[in-house]
């Protein structure tokens, strides 16, 4: 099954027909919508972005292109853009901006490459950005609530009550999101109906799933989403009813600039080879169409999703400990779903268990019984880490990358870190720089380095310790974003 969504089932087609030339000449006369703040677009385009070593994408925040759940990060562009970063060889900053229109001018300033957004192309916006070939094709569709008793009421009477011919929206108040092309769909259709629709714009802050969430809890009458989008939600409220169009079918893309020629052709021949794959097909079936969709998530724990954000069972205990190492509990939450995943039976190859994966060394040394019960796990590991802390405070002059060290000496052992420092300080380097000494701590596998007179412990495999760090701190600014709340 495919995901291009072109059927219609509309009371009058003719309307809709109407609708849609009228929409594309409203267009090219130029609406407000969100493109009325024209910049001028930086010049940054692939080659920039390579040798930056990273691609920057603003996305929207919702339960379908970037959420968090037990503490890994999912939605359906957030997978499209980790698998083309990694395939572009560099490192993924999301920026979550829930504005197109700051979006849009993000992109202009060179702060974003990329608005990974479910975007709807429009003449109006085609003036301003480039998009990438469409990805997908949707309607936009009216979100409203069922009448209180509809479970006892048949299709016939169901479409008595509710709004089917978009000429009864005449004089009814619909909000929708802030700058989106939901606004010029509206204001076409009140062009071809002869009357006012009262069309609100919602705060820039609000999501296309809060607005649906308020038209379920009765808040409000109407919106207007995005049929994959509005259809994931009637799952979760099964007393919304997304079955009128208000739009023909549009198509879906990604912007970039103007300026960035080469990186919309390579985003385009990413979007064409896993379409072939099948890889998008998989994607938007998991996001959109699956019966276990992701946005029942919302109705779960350890998600960012629902009202109490959470990460794991664990979190109060994860925070009572990361109060002893005056850290943020979500970057020790961070390293704990690296070592572990959350899960408090996790034993590594090597015999390491529990949350924190003690050894039965370091677990003896520190007074844990039992290493698969949580609280001891987190208090041994947390009481290593304060050794490990104190040990570099003693013998660091510049402690501004101090909790680096005390994680890669966690993953790797303090010594190959002082055997690292040891080459930074003989070739005149800072010694007590991360930069620095991570890089030398991945020339520890290499002869000439874990040879060298200096070097007490001999071959390191460094490229582990500097990935985990490195993984953990991602891991960690994705939760700041995803946990500001928590």
């Amino acid at each position: 099954m495919t995901f291009e969504y072109v059927k219609l089932k509309i009371p009058f087609t003719l309307v809709i027909f109407i609708l849609f030339i009228f929409s594309c000449k409203k267009n090219e006369e130029g609406t407000s919508e969100d493109t009325d703040i024209i910049l001028t677009p930086v010049s940054i385009d692939f080659k920039d972005i390579y040798q930056r070593g990273e691609l920057r994408a603003a996305v929207d925040y919702s339960a379908t292109t970037y959420f968090l759940y037990k503490g890994q990060p999912l939605g359906f562009e957030y997978e499209l853009l980790t698998r083309y970063a990694r395939s572009m060889k560099v490192k993924l900053k999301i920026i979550i901006q829930p504005s197109i229109k700051e979006a849009f001018a993000m992109l202009q300033r060179g702060e974003v490459d990329v608005v990974a957004y479910p975007l709807a192309i429009t003449l109006q916006r085609k003036q301003l950005v480039n998009f990438t070939d469409r990805y997908t094709t949707v309607r936009q569709m009216l979100v409203q609530r069922k009448p209180e008793g509809w479970t006892g009421m048949n299709p016939y009477q169901l479409d008595k009550v509710l709004v089917r011919n978009q000429v009864d929206l005449l004089g009814k108040k619909v909000h929708v999101l802030n700058n989106s092309s939901y606004i010029t769909s509206l204001k076409s259709l009140e062009k071809q109906i002869g009357g006012e629709i009262l069309i609100v714009e919602d705060s820039a802050s609000v999501e296309s799933d809060e607005l649906i969430k308020r038209v379920a809890n009765g808040t409000y009458d109407y919106t207007v989403a995005d049929e994959n989008i509005a259809q994931v939600n009637a799952t979760y409220y099964p007393n919304l009813d997304v079955e009128t169009p208000v739009s023909f079918p549009t198509r879906i893309a990604w912007a970039v600039r103007k300026t960035s020629p080469i990186l919309l052709d390579s985003l385009n021949h990413n979007i064409e080879k896993v379409k072939k794959s099948g890889m998008l097909n998989f994607l938007y079936r998991k996001y959109y169409e699956s019966s276990r969709n992701v946005r029942l998530v919302a109705n779960e724990e350890y998600t960012s999703l629902g009202s109490n954000p959470s990460l794991s069972p664990y979190d109060d205990l994860i925070k009572q400990n990361a109060k002893k190492l005056n850290w943020d509990w979500l970057m020790l939450a961070s390293m704990v779903m690296q070592e572990s995943k959350f899960n408090p039976r996790a034993t590594s190859w090597v015999g390491a268990q529990g949350l924190l994966q003690l050894m039965p060394s370091t677990a003896r040394h520190y007074g844990i019984t039992r290493r698969t019960d949580p609280e001891q796990s987190l208090n041994g590991g947390t009481d290593y880490l304060l050794n490990l802390e104190k040990r570099w405070q003693e013998n660091m002059e510049d402690q501004t990358d101090l909790v680096e060290f005390v994680l890669a000496s966690y993953n790797v052992g303090i010594g190959h870190i002082i055997d690292a420092r040891a080459l930074v300080t003989k070739y005149g380097g800072n010694r007590d720089s991360w930069e620095e000494v991570s890089r030398y701590l991945k020339f520890l596998s290499k002869k000439k380095y874990y040879t060298d007179p200096v070097v007490k412990l001999g071959y390191c495999r460094g490229e582990e310790p500097v990935n985990y760090v490195e993984q953990i701190k991602n891991r960690y600014a994705i939760y700041k974003d995803l946990l500001k709340e928590a």
